[in-house]
């Protein structure tokens, strides 16, 4: 929802949201691009991007945002992404988010692999990723420049037929 920018806004400006980000600073004007961006991706026909508002269950109090993002209709693989207010680290709304975006590429998008990445040094990150039965593939060092520095990046991924695996045990 177009409104969601404040909330948004309230843990994209946190240093601790920011310390793994390209981001220096976030404004009300990058985030409500950033909101807008998703809604937009609500609109393509076909879709072939899905970005879902991670809500609070009793609350309805939005604390982040998971997606799955093929690159062309006919695609078999996606790439999924999430991020969640730091305030709510640690409680396990990445893990859930993520495993419920992930059923949601096998079982609805007929995907065939989904994978994410992350910069090395972010071990909760990793953890979300492992949690949710996701390998690491690969090691990428010194991929990404921001921040003054150069960091490592870390592939994840998991077929349909090793998520079905480790779903049915």
């Amino acid at each position: 929802m177009p409104e969601d920018w404040q909330a948004v806004l309230a843990y994209q400006a946190d240093s601790r949201y920011l310390k793994f980000s390209e981001w220096e600073t976030r404004s009300e004007a990058d985030v409500r691009a950033f909101v807008e961006m998703f809604l937009k991706q609500q609109q393509q026909v076909p879709r072939i991007k899905f970005q879902l508002a991670v809500e609070l269950k009793y609350e309805g109090k939005l604390i982040g945002n998971c997606g799955i993002r093929k690159q062309e209709p006919e695609s078999h693989e996606a790439s999924l992404g999430y991020e969640i207010a730091p305030d709510y680290w640690g409680k396990g709304y990445g893990t859930e988010a993520a495993a419920t975006i992930l059923k949601f590429g096998f079982e609805e998008l007929k995907l065939h692999r989904v994978y994410s990445w992350c910069i090395a040094e972010n071990t909760a990150s990793v953890r979300v990723l492992e949690k949710i039965g996701m390998q690491l593939e690969q090691r990428l060092p010194e991929d990404e420049r921001f921040k003054g520095r150069l960091w490592d990046i870390l592939i994840f991924g998991i077929s349909k037929d090793e998520w079905l695996n480790k779903t049915e045990q």
